[in-house]
């Protein structure tokens, strides 16, 4: 009899990301030998760099038939979408492992308590694609490949974000733009933590800031749809390897990436970017971004690199304070955001454009 597995919203993302090659040179869920060594050392069992562990986690019924099978059935909402060939059945140690990648077991911290609400037993194994519907619309490497060979774009600059553009992530990117021929605007809309911003706000304002003031540049703007993992420097890496498959020759990294609340350095993941790429050849180049903050001496945004004025001058752009003033239908200073993108944000507040 075959066994059937029933997918949850993120384990359906991963599996259309490991059949579209978004995280090569993963094809499948990862074994023991390489779930451990991605928690410990940061690589696959081969050496390949690889900082987030991507596992399939199963209740203790379909472990228990894993273990005497060779194929699980995966489902999504009752449907066959994909099938496992079965290669390693494991049991994971979920309380030592999360320190390890989340330097921090607080279960205050989202990424935390999403990891500990997993299964802690394992199922591994090449993903085959049955029901090839659950690929429409998603992104895939081959495509975006494509299109910035037939743009004639040699160096290609990856920019990940979370939430709708502000003016320090715009800085941020103009800079991308005067070192590479172009920008891959590629916000992560998966599962993210209450309070984030939600999946249209971030759109909505993207495009509005693509539409007003990008317009005629060399922009591609897709949405990657994968969960956070708020797993900071690990998580940088992370996204960097999946840019790098998607044809991004280069990929920012800027102040606190994938960071939440204060359980990262300022600077944590540029350190580990540079640690990592000292030691292995990642195949992308990292962008050590400082932070953008807006000078009232200076009139303009800068960083520490462009301006040393006194902390006088020195208006800091947080994102917790765009959220809040945008929550309470009021625009930001346009010193921090465009007028524009601030509109197009409230006008989505019944539509609840803060996530739940």
């Amino acid at each position: 009899m075959d066994i059937r597995f029933e997918l949850n919203e993120e384990l359906l993302q991963d599996c259309i990301n490991l059949i579209n090659g978004l995280f090569h040179p993963l094809e499948g869920f990862m074994s023991s030998l390489d779930y451990h060594s991605s928690v410990n050392n940061m690589t696959l069992n081969s050496g390949a760099v690889f900082t987030i562990p991507i596992g399939l986690d199963v209740d203790h019924s379909t472990y228990k038939k894993a273990t005497e099978s060779s194929k699980i059935i995966l489902t999504f909402k009752s449907k066959d979408i994909a099938y496992l060939n079965i290669d390693d059945c494991y049991i994971v140690d979920i309380e030592q492992d999360v320190l390890k990648i989340f330097g921090t077991d607080d279960l205050k911290h989202p990424g935390v308590k999403k990891e500990l609400s997993k299964s802690k037993y394992r199922v591994s194994g090449k993903v085959i694609l049955i029901d090839e519907s659950i690929l429409k619309n998603s992104l895939k490497p081959k495509d975006t490949k494509e299109y910035f060979v037939s743009k004639g774009w040699k160096t290609v600059a990856g920019f990940q974000t979370r939430n709708p553009i502000h003016k320090a992530h715009e800085h941020l990117q103009r800079v991308a733009l005067e070192v590479c021929d172009a920008l891959f605007i590629n916000p992560l809309v998966g599962w993210k933590k209450k309070g984030d911003f939600s999946e249209e706000a971030v759109l909505n304002g993207y495009q509005t800031m693509i539409d007003e003031y990008y317009t005629g540049l060399n922009i591609y703007f897709k949405p990657l749809r994968t969960p956070m993992r708020y797993a900071g420097p690990r998580e940088a890496i992370f996204h960097a390897i999946i840019r790098r498959n998607l044809g991004c020759t280069h990929f920012i990294i800027g102040r606190d990436h994938a960071g939440v609340g204060e359980y990262y350095g300022k600077y944590e993941a540029q350190e580990l970017a540079r640690e990592i790429t000292s030691k292995y050849d990642l195949g992308i180049n990292l962008l050590l971004l400082s932070e953008p903050y807006y000078c009232k001496k200076c009139e303009q945004i800068v960083s520490d690199k462009t301006c040393k004025h006194s902390d006088e001058y020195i208006q800091k752009i947080s994102g917790t304070q765009i959220r809040a003033m945008l929550a309470d239908g009021k625009r930001p200073s346009s010193i921090f955001m465009r007028p524009e993108i601030a509109d197009s944000i409230i006008k989505l507040k019944d539509k609840k454009f803060i996530q739940g």
